[in-house]
């Protein structure tokens, strides 16, 4: 079978995708929109070696398969290969499609990679060694890579768009604002915001709140920016960001904790130990705020070790359902007084995070490399797609830490309704 109709029924025929091969061989449609470009037997082994999903995802990174066309529309027609993978018997066809040859060639993955070999090196999953690593692999890329990518606002999580026609910077600032408003926060309370990023959330409560943050991050590139940030805005009497696991602070008695995005790189084992510790920072009648990506059942696995999520952009990140995180949260004291969905809010985010990628394509690669770029530009158009067909879900959940009589102190009604 020639090179091409083997990638076809990979990728699968019915996806109008055209597909050419080094060795002249074509298949798909003609004239079809998008063009997948098999150019060397290097990504024929990346395939027999890990059928699916993640050789794809290797050929495509290592350079040696192209994509000629929108890698978003691309990726949504392929979309239950690029979410779900092959089974395991599709995966024994396609081999045996591919031939032997594939097979006994020796071709590393992209250096891109992490291998498990080396986080197995720094213990088990989610030690804190291990999560210092993992961290560093996916936020110290580089901070003006990350400039580029994410524009002024340098928040690194899903934003909340106002109305359809908000840019960027306007839903960035509206889930900032949101994140205040359903916290309660007033001039002269205190912020805990773990796995703060670059600072946006502590800069915006001392700016617009008069409250005082302490922002606490794993990621030293991270740490340095924010800090700078903090002193070109006159904010540093009011907002800090630490490079520091947040299971090291030290101080207790926060008016409010906020985590935005952090939920993910925990862990489903120490997610319990996790609310616990944050209930233990705040005050009575203080407030949790957790902001993460969800699964939008129980059903499905919280981790892909062998998944392209896992091994090239979030290294033992684990997702779960917000049903399962809204029982940790209760079963630790936390009382949940509000909980919403942002799903559509994320795929919107990485539209315009795809876009400025885009915008700043040959400037990219000269900073991280092809390799890392192409990484990127392919998690982040496919991330579109799981948030589109609800293969992953964004959860806002609010607690409260009640009194000792179980009173909460929250308002019949928030002053100014949540969006």
């Amino acid at each position: 079978m020639a090179l091409a109709s083997i990638f076809e029924k990979i990728v699968g025929s019915d996806a109008n995708i055209a597909f050419m091969a080094y060795d002249g061989s074509k298949a798909g449609p003609d004239g079809a929109d998008l063009a997948l470009e098999v150019k060397s037997p290097i990504a024929v082994a990346h395939l027999a070696h890990a059928p699916g999903e993640l050789g794809l995802a290797r050929a495509y990174i290592s350079g040696h398969l192209d994509v000629h066309g929108d890698m978003y529309t691309l990726l949504d027609r392929m979309w239950n290969i690029t979410t779900n993978d092959l089974t395991t018997s599709e995966k024994i066809a396609a081999v045996k499609s591919l031939g032997v040859k594939p097979l006994l060639m020796r071709v590393p993955p992209p250096p891109q990679e992490m291998r498990q070999s080396a986080l197995a090196k720094l213990g088990s999953r989610h030690a804190k060694q291990r999560d210092a690593e993992a961290i560093h692999h996916h936020y110290d890329v580089s901070n003006r890579f990350y400039e580029w990518v994410l524009g002024p606002s340098m928040a690194y999580t899903c934003a909340c768009f106002p109305s359809e026609d908000s840019s960027l910077e306007e839903a960035q600032f509206a889930k900032f604002d949101l994140v205040a408003r359903k916290l309660g926060l007033q001039p002269g309370m205190r912020l805990l915001d773990v796995g703060c990023g670059w600072g946006g959330m502590v800069m915006h409560a001392a700016k617009h709140y008069g409250v005082k943050g302490l922002g606490v991050t794993l990621s030293r590139q991270q740490a340095e920016w924010a800090q700078k940030a903090i002193a070109d805005a006159g904010l540093q009497d009011l907002a800090e960001v630490r490079f520091m696991d947040y299971r090291d602070v030290k101080e207790s008695g926060f008016d409010a904790v906020s985590s935005i995005g952090l939920t993910e790189h925990i862990g489903k084992a120490n997610v319990p130990g996790y609310f616990e510790f944050l209930y233990s920072k705040l005050k009575t009648g203080g407030r949790l705020l957790n902001h993460c990506i969800t699964r939008p059942t129980g059903k499905e696995k919280t981790f892909n070790k062998g998944g392209f999520i896992n091994r090239y952009v979030f290294p033992d990140g684990e997702l779960e359902s917000v049903g399962w995180l809204i029982r940790q949260m209760e079963d630790l004291g936390f009382e949940i007084r509000h909980q919403e969905n942002l799903r559509e809010h994320y795929a919107k985010t990485l539209r315009h995070w795809c876009d400025n990628l885009d915008d700043n394509w040959e400037s990219a690669v000269e900073e991280v490399g092809m390799g890392t770029a192409r990484v990127w530009a392919l998690y982040m158009a496919g991330c579109i797609v799981g948030f589109e067909r609800n293969k992953v879900q964004l959860h806002q959940v609010l607690g409260v830490k009640l009194d000792e009589n179980g009173r909460s102190g929250m308002p019949l009604r928030p002053s100014r309704d949540w969006p």
